[in-house]
């Protein structure tokens, strides 16, 4: 023992904090590197783990939009009248009552019939409430605590008024049948594939194919901490860790949302506030939004041209072609996250970064409107508001400068017209029908004239207001890619080089450069095309490489061999993001094995091809992801897992239109050899195994002509619904013209043209349609109008040189 101390004794002493010190740091440095193994995954452990740490966080959250986002049926939750109330919509009258301390509804059903339907859960608290009804329960031998088929009642509370509707499909005014898809019994209503994902924790869907039933199950009812922070098992542990760091392999233990870039952020919104597909159907920590889902490009089903909300698109969108995002603002510069209210009232909310010395924009001399009125609104100007779900205003996050001038050339909303319709010339009878100015919009948009030429006025006197405040014609120094897209969309060929230089330019959005992309399409046997094809397969937005991989598959050989076209979907088969991947294992999907291996792409395209199907089965409850199945086995040249997906898809959604065109199309060429077989065996005597074989042709020929039969009449329902799609209307006219229906067929493809007057593809079906029926002055017609879009076309001389033929009589020939 002496012996030791006297080793001490010989240190000096002013060594000795050294030591301590040296000593502390490796404890230190062996604490840091001590680390969770990165192959452990997170757990959903509850809110109640977070507010033990965050309770100022928890007390904001508790009562927000997020945590009321969903709730069991309850005293507390149900906001609306279910003292006996009555509501009629059309000819039914629905009773509001209560039973054994439950809330239900006596409405129609699927039959039919009217019946009691319990009410079970609620939807939200302002500007309205919905209810919805577990119409088929869970199967025996669910996991605990599982949901069954629950669907969203279309009858809803009003809030505010505090009185019940009725939420109508958009641009839907006639009265639903029963087994309509948009029936509230139908899959347009159905909470668990098209609600449930972005209003419940940790949503499993759990759809069993062979039963058609749902087992449904979630960690929390509403949207708690961790749907936007991700599994929280990691941070908890590490939180109770008697340690000086947190992980070095994972962090805080979860989702990164901050840093320097608000992508990261934008993007966990972005999850729910996102009109998009599912692209990889699980949850994994660290995985970007591209990794997950596919955003909607600028399309006119859900954009205007100028990219101003149409339909509802979430937000994301918006966000993405605005300057705030591309100048690194994020959710939380505006929105509390907890509370999810804006973190300040009135212009406040913008001028809090948007400060000037001399109130540059928060004054009169730059909006040219009184103090006190809408017209000082910095978001009534920049972010005007949409009505959805009939009282459900929400605000359009592009933030865009007010464009009349658009309104004037391209029919597109602007926020000056919105706020002086009381300038519109119109009916009192006709203004009274009109609620709110999207309504406007839309009458406009389906053909009513008078609303049409009362809001030209508008717009025009509206033009002139801005050019004379601002001394700037927008149409000339400011041009917009609206005019190119609106272009696009009515297939004009001369907004082809426009999309090229839109696709091009990296001071556009990628989301609107990636919506060029998309448009290029239908100039795929053009050299430029392919140009502007292989650039944006580089780009660094997973946007445009989705984009250009889709448009990639449909290149023809002229401007790029298909050899090198096959490489440069190979190579995104390795791109980091999901999205990228899958696409290019759909663009590949039947190239032969062969090609694969020899570019040593084979194992890679089998990585990426599963991911494909994951994403796919994940939606097996939908007939269209059952048909793109369908449809993918069929391109590998698997024609028994492809009959099997379109007869499911049949059988999973009856009434939809597509799966029974695909499954009678693919009987059709299955039977080429059976057929072939059968001449070959009358044709040398073989009576009997002809006469056997006979019945089996009869038999096929009877299901497709039955398939082609169901087809027509969906599609004609389809296109009594939707008389202004040109899409619906093209394609009845060719059903029609396979059932020999040849007058009915020309006026559907006539509409379609119609609708659509530069679309060589339907002009081109119209004059071959004519030229059958023997219109020959129609169809000379025709071809003019075909001439002037396609000059160059050799296609268009040799049509014409038939009908010249076919009009001489016998003699002359």
């Amino acid at each position: 023992m002496s012996s030791r101390l006297s080793i001490f004794r010989r240190i000096p002493l002013i060594a000795i904090p050294f030591l301590v010190a040296l000593l502390l740091g490796s404890l230190a440095l062996a604490d840091w590197y001590w680390a969770i193994p990165t192959t452990r995954q997170a757990t959903y452990v509850g809110r109640n783990s977070c507010n033990e740490c965050h309770q100022t966080e928890f007390n904001d959250f508790v009562g927000s939009y997020h945590d009321k986002a969903m709730a069991p049926a309850t005293e507390e939750t149900v906001l609306a009248n279910f003292d006996d109330a009555e509501f009629t919509h059309f000819d039914i009258t629905s009773r509001m009552f209560r039973k054994d301390n439950k809330f239900f509804i006596n409405t129609e059903g699927p039959d039919g019939k009217m019946a009691d339907f319990e009410v079970k859960y609620v939807f939200g608290v302002d500007p309205l409430q919905q209810y919805m009804v577990e119409i088929e329960p869970p199967t025996p031998g669910s996991p605990a605590g599982s949901i069954g088929r629950v669907q969203v009642l279309r009858i809803s509370w009003d809030t505010n008024k505090k009185a019940w509707f009725y939420l109508p499909p958009p641009d839907v005014d006639e009265k639903l049948a029963p087994d309509d898809p948009l029936h509230w019994t139908g899959v347009a209503q159905n909470w668990n594939h098209m609600c449930a994902d972005c209003h419940s924790t940790d949503l499993h869907k759990n759809f069993d194919l062979a039963s058609n039933s749902y087992h449904t199950t979630f960690s929390e009812i509403d949207v708690s901490c961790e749907a936007c922070h991700g599994p929280g098992s990691l941070h908890v542990e590490l939180a109770n860790n008697y340690s000086l760091f947190w992980d070095r392999n994972h962090g805080y233990g979860l989702k990164r949302l901050k840093g320097e870039s608000n992508v990261p952020q934008v993007q966990a919104c972005a999850d729910c506030h996102s009109r998009r597909r599912v692209v990889c159907p699980t949850y994994e920590r660290g995985d970007t939004y591209y990794d997950q889902f596919s955003n909607g490009l600028i399309m006119p089903q859900t954009y205007y041209c100028d990219g101003q909300i149409l339909d509802e698109d979430y937000v994301f969108g918006s966000f993405l072609q605005s300057k705030m995002y591309h100048k690194n603002i994020r959710c939380t510069d505006c929105h509390n996250p907890h509370s999810t209210q804006v973190k300040f009232e009135g212009n406040k909310l913008c001028t809090s970064c948007h400060q000037h010395p001399t109130a540059k924009y928060d004054n009169e001399a730059h909006h040219f409107h009184k103090m006190d009125g809408t017209g000082a609104s910095c978001v009534e100007c920049h972010m005007p508001e949409t009505t959805y779900m009939e009282v459900d205003p929400r605000r359009d996050h592009s933030i865009r400068v007010p464009r009349p001038d658009l309104s004037v050339a391209l029919d597109t909303p602007n926020a000056c017209t919105k706020c002086h319709l009381d300038r519109a010339k119109i009916s009192d009878e006709k203004r009274a029908t009109l609620k709110n100015y999207g309504e406007w919009m839309t009458a406009a948009r389906n053909g009513d004239q008078d609303v049409k030429q009362a809001l030209a006025e508008v717009d025009a006197w509206a033009a002139e207001a801005v050019k004379k405040w601002y001394g700037k014609d927008y149409s000339k120094e400011d041009p917009s890619f609206a005019y190119t897209l609106s272009e696009a969309w009515r297939e004009n060929p001369a907004s082809f080089p426009k999309l090229i230089d839109l696709a091009r330019d990296q001071k556009q959005p990628a989301i609107v450069r990636a919506s060029a992309v998309t448009q290029l399409g239908a100039y795929a046997d053009q050299p430029e095309t392919a140009r502007a094809v292989k650039m944006a397969l580089a780009d660094s937005d997973p946007q445009l490489r989705s984009a250009a991989t889709i448009v990639a598959e449909f290149l023809t050989p002229q401007v790029i061999p298909r050899p090198e076209l096959l490489k440069l979907l190979m190579n995104k088969l390795d791109d980091p993001t999901r999205l990228v991947r899958t696409d290019a294992a759909n663009a590949l999907a039947g190239t032969p094995i062969e090609f694969l291996r020899l570019n040593g792409k084979e194992a890679a395209f089998e990585v990426a091809l599963g991911e494909l199907k994951q994403s796919l089965l994940r939606n097996a409850d939908q007939a269209g992801a059952l048909l793109a199945l369908g449809a993918l086995s069929e391109r590998m040249g698997d024609d028994v897992s492809a009959e099997k997906w379109y007869r499911e898809a049949v059988r999973i959604q009856p009434n939809l239109t597509g799966p029974r065109s695909n499954l009678a199309e693919l009987l059709t060429r299955k039977m080429a050899p059976q057929r072939q077989q059968f001449q070959q065996l009358a044709a040398s005597g073989q009576r009997d195994q002809a006469r056997a074989m006979a019945e089996q042709l009869a038999i096929r020929d009877f299901e497709i002509a039955s398939l082609r039969e169901e087809e027509l009449e969906n599609l004609g329902r389809d296109a009594s619904q939707l008389p202004n799609v040109a899409s619906v209307q093209y394609r009845y006219g060719l059903a029609l013209y396979q059932a020999n229906q040849l007058a009915t067929s020309e006026a559907a493809i006539a509409r379609a043209a119609e609708l659509q007057p530069n679309s060589v593809t339907f002009l081109t079906a119209l004059v071959r349609l004519q030229q059958k029926r023997e219109k020959w002055a129609e169809a000379k017609q025709t071809i003019e109008t075909l001439r002037k879009l396609r000059p160059d076309d050799p296609g268009l001389a040799e049509v014409e040189q038939e009908i010249l033929q076919q009009r001489q009589p016998d003699d002359q020939r």
